[in-house]
């Protein structure tokens, strides 16, 4: 975004929807039009993307009823470019919120009301026919996973290692690219661009927004929510080496200000998570995949608020925030969802604090 648009959405201000729809690389209609809906993404589900949106039924002479499998908002393949435009005086500036497949449409009365998800979607559904055996590296293993329905790009940082031989996953195909990507270990997600961009984990950097409660009509609170369920203090992570010997490695929460550290009061006893992986051959790659999984739990278990903002086009899943407010003074939360309004409103965020825990 620019620095014009930047400071416009910081407020109120006009916006418009743009909407194509595509199949098989062929432009259907480069003008859908929206009279309302809403982008949701969630960092804690398989498909983080998800968009709803409501056509009217005919529009400038055109049926948005969708009757044949070749029509712009049917289910059969047809893909959504979306773009939010905000007005910076001189015209509007569009920012690409990306690429979603058309799950469902249906018409009611004078309005057809469409559903699309995220393009890891095309992954979801496609199972395994028979057993599948990678071979290999993991960088070919989770292209042949998810090509062509995807085309994937690697961070250059990755460093690539060997499928180890006589894997066998039975049918879920987005299970076994999760199960590649946890042992690594990475991460990965569909970029503005529709790539599936395969890189190191991270969590963390530098807020891209500041969220003050109170300024702007902005609204932040306490997402209260806390069990024991599933909780751990340490992440075992098993595999066998190439002698057929189990090996494994432990991570423990350490954090000092996690109410799940090892040691502290939630229990002192070890409460493992245990998971095992042959992909995992050194007790190296167990140690770096535990501390993963270590950390995407207390991701799972954090402190989390929620606030209701000016709508942001720019902001995405992964974004940092620094956050004043709900007895915070500008500290960093990661934004792990979302819900952007297409169509004059209020915008809905999920926050994770970063610190303690």
């Amino acid at each position: 975004m620019s620095d014009v648009a930047l400071a416009a959405v910081q407020r109120s201000h006009t916006m418009r929807v743009r909407v194509e729809a595509w199949r098989d690389g062929e432009l259907l209609t480069d003008d859908v039009p929206v009279d309302g809906g809403s982008e949701s993404r969630d960092a804690s589900v398989n498909v983080p993307e998800s968009v709803s949106l409501t056509v009217p039924r005919r529009d400038r002479g055109t049926d948005w009823d969708p009757i044949d499998p070749d029509h712009p908002l049917a289910a059969y393949g047809q893909q959504l470019h979306i773009s939010y435009g905000v007005d910076v005086g001189n015209g509007f500036e569009w920012i690409d919120r990306g690429w979603f497949l058309v799950t469902e449409s249906s018409a009611d009365g004078d309005t057809v009301t469409v559903q699309a998800g995220g393009l890891l979607t095309l992954i979801d559904e496609a199972k395994f026919a028979a057993p599948y055996q990678p071979s290999g590296t993991f960088i070919s293993t989770v292209r042949s996973l998810v090509e062509p329905a995807l085309t994937v790009a690697f961070d250059s940082s990755l460093v690539d290692r060997s499928i180890p031989v006589g894997m066998q996953w039975d049918s879920d195909r987005l299970g076994a690219l999760n199960e590649v990507l946890d042992t690594w270990p990475a991460t990965a997600r569909v970029t503005e661009d529709g790539l599936l961009l395969v890189e190191p984990v991270t969590d963390g950097g530098t807020p891209v927004i500041d969220i003050t409660d109170g300024t702007g009509g902005t609204v932040v609170r306490w997402q209260g929510s806390t069990t024991r369920d599933a909780a751990a203090n340490c992440v075992i992570a098993q595999g066998e080496d190439s002698s057929g010997n189990q090996i494994q490695g432990v991570a423990y929460d350490t954090q000092p200000a996690s109410p799940f550290r090892f040691g502290g009061p939630f229990n002192p006893l070890p409460v493992p998570f245990t998971f095992s992986s042959p992909l995992l051959t050194t007790v190296a790659q167990c140690r770096a995949a535990a501390a993963t999984r270590l950390r995407n739990l207390r991701r799972a278990n954090s402190r989390k608020l929620v606030a209701t903002v000016v709508p942001h086009p720019g902001l995405l899943t992964g974004d940092v925030a620094a956050v004043t407010g709900a007895g915070l003074r500008a500290e960093p939360c990661a934004i792990e969802g979302l819900n952007l309004p297409y169509s004059p409103g209020s915008m809905s965020l999920k926050l994770r604090v970063l610190s303690g825990g």
